[in-house]
């Protein structure tokens, strides 16, 4: 049955203008030498640009002078570009066109230098579903463009001045940034809390606050009042205690992040004063100056502090009315002079030793050393025993098939050498070869030798042979024989000494082994005091959360068993495993700095693949064996011009994954929480919704919801996964065309909702 499509929301395409743009159409100032180019800005020209309106401690004019600029438009628009569009030379002429079609940048510079642009006109409302929530409001391709102009310029001027605590919105600033600066600097944490915000939805309150902390370095009320537009209209919201900053949901702006530093910036900047203040009331000593006489240990008390976005960790290395204190000081600043709702019973102080507490999707929790790098076990120890007689046998095997082949080499040559000595009075070869045959001598001479003076039984047998009963070390017998005789004798003993005595190795390897225990013994001895008188940060993956997404999702039954997901035999063969794979693959990128990185990798490489396994089996209405023989385990699957393609981790792969060490990777949530289910059509093919992107090979995708599909709330804790975010369900049965190029990136996690464009979806008739 084939099903018909309107757009709902038409793009207008407009002749493609010139993009050669006058700058004294925006400006009598001096002419900028970016103006008429059709490239766009450079990251160090747009800082060179933005900073160049930096007057008697303010920016001025920012909007109409760099924001409004035709090339900072394109920088914008490339941003946003996903991968496909442009190549990596710069931007592609099919990119330009691309680019003209949707909108002029002309005409979008102009609106802006005169304050003519309609906000409102370039933001669709997407109405809610089940009579449940508020309507969303989503900025078209355009007022993207905008939006992400203004970040870029926004990051230039605050970027240097954030705190070094602040993550989020910031490049190589994310969460595993985050997550490794409390694994390597947080020392001895005793007690710590995290701020829980109740949901509350950033009103002209706050709106008005945040433009008064700008205000402070910035002097544009042009730009300040587009940024209060943007709130109005609801192109840009802010929701503290949500769940979905940082994860690629459509319902969070490109500018959320960021204005959500510029408003706590003033809060970090007080966190900062105090741990400054706290480090000198308490300075760190030399490692050798913390043990007194009597074997007490001095632990300085410290302030931490992290900041991701809306979520705020605290930790104190003190006691805890030192801990109580902060907190009651945090808890009025932030509802005293930020004006915010804190969650008094979710922001408790937590015991760092016997108490984990969750921070960016992860479980933080006090441990000894030893704990994050445990000794060897017995079965390890086994293993490696194994492992060096493996490789010493191998190395073995090598030596004797080296040997078997000097001895035929060796032979050859010689029968080579007699052959023409009798054939003639002398050798005449059309080559020199004396050198190299030389050479191939004296290098197996010396590694003979070597390996001979390696063996202390040897050189022992052979010194003693050679020194020991010899008559010609008798007096009496030298004062008879010839000095000659006497001196060659001497010097021939000096050499025995010298090379084949073993007193000096033997004592040179004693010398090593006891150097080696000595080490081990001073290893053993740090790592116990280590384990008495200091604490590390341990993280781990929330695994029992975990197997409630599991679960919640259908990847496991209420046994904890794979099964089977009956939406998804809609997709093809191939969508099926790269849905599978987009999850797997996001999961272990996520979760890769966790201490129990094992366990989730179980979940990857059991419940995820056999899930999908059992999902292909009942979609052919085959059996599981007759699926895993067809698509094996790896589940490979073949393209059109039949090449072999694996897009789920090999077991292999994922036994030898690690900490990649990676800045932010973004959350599963987005791509577990739906599923896009493939629909036939007799339209015409639509553009891809992807940013940018003009390939009419389209395929009509619905959305499926998971929150929909169960019937359950996400803001209900009790029925949802705590931490979990979910994708606004007023997307939900929408229908979008994807290139099969965006579509694979898409279901494998290269691309989010965020890199799409929501607002020219299409409608089922």
């Amino acid at each position: 049955m084939l099903i018909n499509f309107r757009r709902t929301i038409r793009i207008p395409f407009h002749p493609k203008p010139s993009l050669y743009i006058p700058l004294n159409l925006f400006s009598t100032s001096a002419p900028n030498p970016n103006a008429n180019s059709t490239e766009p800005l450079l990251e160090s020209q747009l800082k060179s640009l933005v900073l160049s309106h930096y007057k008697h401690g303010k920016f001025t004019n920012l909007l109409q002078n760099v924001v409004a600029l035709p090339t900072v438009l394109l920088a914008a628009c490339q941003n946003l570009t996903t991968p496909q569009a442009p190549n990596g030379n710069g931007l592609s002429p099919s990119f330009l066109d691309s680019v003209s079609k949707r909108f002029s940048i002309h005409e979008m510079g102009r609106e802006l230098f005169e304050n003519r642009f309609d906000i409102g006109a370039c933001s669709v409302t997407m109405a809610a579903q089940r009579n449940r929530g508020e309507s969303l409001v989503l900025p078209n391709l355009k007022l993207k463009v905008l939006i992400e102009a203004i970040r870029m310029v926004l990051g230039i001027v605050y970027d240097e001045r954030f705190v070094t605590f602040s993550y989020g919105g910031r490049v190589n600033m994310g969460r595993h940034t985050a997550i490794r600066y409390l694994k390597n600097s947080v020392e001895n944490p005793s007690w710590w809390f995290t701020v829980s915000f109740n949901r509350e939805k950033f009103d002209q309150q706050h709106v008005n606050k945040l433009c008064l902390f700008m205000q402070e370095k910035i002097e544009d009320e042009s730009l300040i009042n587009v940024i209060k537009r943007l709130f109005e209209c609801g192109a840009v919201r802010i929701e503290l205690g949500s769940c979905f900053f940082g994860r690629g949901f459509p319902q969070e702006s490109g500018l959320s992040s960021i204005l959500i530093n510029i408003y706590f910036n003033g809060f970090d900047k007080e966190i900062q004063e105090m741990r400054l203040k706290k480090n000198q009331e308490h300075p760190k000593f030399d490692s050798n100056e913390l043990v007194s006489k009597d074997g007490v240990f001095y632990k300085p008390v410290k302030i931490y502090a992290v900041r991701y976005l809306d979520e705020i960790l605290v930790i104190a290395s003190g006691s805890k009315m030192l801990t109580m204190d902060l907190k009651n000081w945090v808890v009025k600043h932030l509802e005293g002079i930020l004006e915010l709702k804190v969650d008094g019973i979710k922001t408790a102080i937590h015991s760092a030793v016997s108490e984990k507490i969750a921070f960016l999707g992860m479980e933080l929790q006090a441990v000894k050393p030893s704990v994050l790098n445990p000794p060897m076990s017995e079965k390890a120890m086994r293993a490696r025993k194994k492992y060096i007689r493996q490789k010493e046998v191998r190395a073995q095997e090598l030596k004797n098939a080296r040997e078997r082949n000097r001895k035929k080499l060796g032979l050859k040559i010689m029968s080579h050498v007699y052959k023409k000595s009798k054939r003639s009075d002398g050798f005449k070869f059309e080559y020199q070869i004396k050198n190299e045959v030389r050479e191939i001598f004296r290098t197996w001479a010396d590694e003979t030798v070597q390996e001979y003076l390696g063996s202390l039984e040897e050189r022992w047998d052979w010194y003693h042979k050679l020194s020991a009963g010899n008559f010609l070390s008798l007096r009496h017998i030298r004062d008879q024989l010839p000095q000659e005789l006497v001196d060659a004798y001497d010097k021939f003993q000096e050499q025995v000494d010298k090379h084949l005595n073993p007193v000096k190795a033997r004592r040179a390897l004693e010398d090593e082994e006891r150097r080696i225990k000595d080490e081990e013994e001073k290893k053993y001895a740090r790592g116990t005091v280590e384990d008495l008188t200091k604490l590390c940060v341990k993280a781990d993956a929330p695994i029992e959360l975990i197997r409630k997404m599991v679960r919640l999702i259908g990847f496991t039954n209420h046994m904890g068993r794979p099964r089977p997901i009956t939406l998804l035999t809609a997709l093809e063969d191939t969508d099926i495993i790269k849905w599978y794979a987009g999850i797997g693959r996001r999961w272990l990128e996520f979760y890769c700095c966790c201490h129990n990185f094992k366990m989730v990798k179980t979940v990857v490489s059991y419940h995820l693949r056999f899930s999908c396994i059992l999902t292909l089996a009942e979609k052919h209405e085959s059996t599981k064996r007759e699926a895993l023989k067809h698509f094996t385990k790896d589940l490979k699957v073949f393209d059109i011009n039949g090449n072999e393609e694996v897009h789920f981790p090999t077991e292999r792969q994922v036994k030898m994954m690690g900490d990649k060490n990676l800045s932010d990777p973004k959350p599963v949530d987005g791509t577990f929480s739906l599923a896009l289910i493939r629909l036939a059509s007799d339209e015409p093919p639509y553009s891809c919704v992807a940013h940018f992107c003009d390939k009419t090979d389209t395929v009509v995708y619905r959305v499926r919801l998971l929150q929909n599909r169960l019937n359950v709330n996400p803001v209900d804790e009790k029925k949802w996964v705590p931490g979990m975010g979910a994708i606004d369900e007023s997307l939900n049965l929408k229908c979008f065309p994807v290139c099969p190029d965006h579509i694979h990136d898409l279901y494998t996690g290269r691309i989010t909702f965020q890199d799409i464009d929501c607002t020219s979806f299409v409608d089922g008739g």
